[in-house]
Formats: structure tokens, C-alpha cells, sequence
């Protein structure tokens, strides 16, 4: 087991690649927070992680909610007493052309899937560097690389997840934790479910594997940067696209 005993927090860990990340983390081995804003969704990930013998926490907090994350924190290191890995998954889309954004649109995404990122991470950090170890890994996007129509404040977070990243690895990394950025391309998770499917077909041959990704491939990505396997790989932007950018 990759992960065995290592204590992990997952945002956005109730569906989609946040759940196939807490699930796979479980499966090797891993103590697993399930952190979402939904406790049905909680629940579902929680019995499926113990259902693999996993030793599990669920906790409704907020990303945009800092009172929210300290108590996840704290009742992580009630239960288990450290943190190994922290992966910032929980993210939100409000798509609009440039001309037709609000800023409400523009904030909110900004205020999940960027300063909630830079949130979670405070929230762990201190834990960390009294461990003189851990693990942050940031679920950025191709679109955070290389734009998309209608994703103006989507690609803004995401870009800017990847410089957070980048950012920490050379701060933390001297005092042993390391700091990744993963970047799927298009996955078949439930954000997909409104799409034509003549559409979801458009996309399919686009990618030169010829299919979308699944939940799965990007949580094994996770999974190995999570472990000791990876142990110099810092200030990473890894792609997981099927090189659908190639």
C-alpha cells in the first residue's frame, strides 16, 4: 500500500475526481478526511472508504469559509494527530464570454477555486512544518495553461493555482514539504452531464487517446504524488489530458 497510514485531506471529496481521489487514497492505505459542503455526499464517500478498511473523518467546511477549515483541521488532528497530504480539489464553474461575465460570476470562482485553495493550504501548513513534512497538491486544468472560451475567471484560478504551487514548493520545500500541481484536460464527471452528447463526441476526438478521462486516472495521479515515490518531485505541473494539447 503507497499511502499506508498517511492522513490525508481531500476538498471536495463528495463526487466526481474529489470522491475517486478519497476512494483510491483509501485503497492504498490511506486515513482519509472527506471535506465537502454536502454531508449526503460525505456520507456516500465515507462508506465507500470504509468499505476498503479505511480509517475515515467526513467534515462539512467551506473552502471560502476559514472558521469552517480550522475546525476540519482540528478535528483531523483530534482523530488522527497529523497531515500528511492536503489535496486542494474543491473548485466551481459560472461560464460566460468575456463581454457577458458578471462579477459575481467572476468573484465567486475566484473566491473557490483560488482563494479557497490558498485557505485550505493556511489552514494545514502550520501542522506541517511541525512535522517537517507534507503534501499539497493543487487541481489545476489545461485550461489553467492554456485558456478557454468562455472560462475567463475559470482559467484565472486555475493558472493561478499553478503559481501558488510553484510558489510553495521553493518556500516549503527545504523544510519537507513538497508542492504539486496536477492538470486534467477534459473528464467524464458529472459537470459533463448537461453537455450534448454530439458534443461530448467533439471532445472525444479531440484527444488523441480517443477518449475522455475518467475520475480514476486523475486520482492515481494524485495517488503517486502523494507518496514516497515522488518524494523529489516538487513544483511539478503535471498534464493528465490523454495529450488532448498536443
Amino acid at each position: 500500500m503507497r499511502l499506508k497510514d498517511k492522513v490525508a485531506i481531500i476538498t471536495g471529496a463528495g463526487r466526481g475526481i474529489g470522491q475517486a481521489t478519497a476512494v483510491k487514497f483509501a485503497r492504498e492505505g490511506a486515513k482519509v478526511v472527506v471535506c465537502d459542503l454536502s454531508a449526503e455526499f460525505i456520507a456516500d464517500t465515507v462508506k465507500q472508504c470504509e468499505d476498503l478498511g479505511a480509517q475515515t473523518l467526513g467534515a462539512v467546511a467551506n473552502v471560502t469559509d476559514t472558521q469552517s477549515l480550522q475546525a476540519m483541521v482540528q478535528a483531523t488532528l483530534a482523530k488522527f494527530g497529523r497531515i500528511d497530504c492536503l489535496v486542494n480539489n474543491a473548485g466551481i464553474v459560472a461560464d460566460a464570454q468575456m463581454k457577458n461575465m458578471t462579477d459575481e460570476q467572476f468573484d465567486k470562482v475566484i473566491a473557490v477555486n483560488l482563494k479557497g485553495v490558498f485557505n485550505a493550504t493556511k489552514a494545514v501548513v502550520d501542522t506541517m512544518l511541525a512535522q517537517k513534512s507534507g503534501v499539497i497538491l493543487n487541481a489545476s486544468s489545461i485550461v489553467g495553461l492554456y485558456g478557454n472560451f468562455g472560462q475567463t475567471n475559470y482559467a484565472a484560478a486555475k493558472f493561478g493555482v499553478i503559481g501558488m504551487a510553484k510558489t510553495w514548493a521553493r518556500e516549503l520545500g527545504r523544510k519537507g514539504i513538497r508542492s504539486n500541481a496536477v492538470c486534467p484536460g477534459f473528464v467524464a464527471t458529472s459537470i459533463l452531464a448537461t453537455i450534448p452528447e454530439k458534443v461530448i463526441k467533439a471532445l472525444e476526438e479531440k484527444v488523441p487517446m480517443g477518449r475522455l478521462g475518467l475520475p480514476e486516472d486523475i486520482a492515481n495521479t494524485f495517488a503517486f504524488l502523494a507518496s514516497d515515490d515522488a518524494s523529489y518531485i516538487n513544483g511539478a505541473v503535471i498534464e493528465v489530458s490523454g495529450g488532448l494539447v498536443i
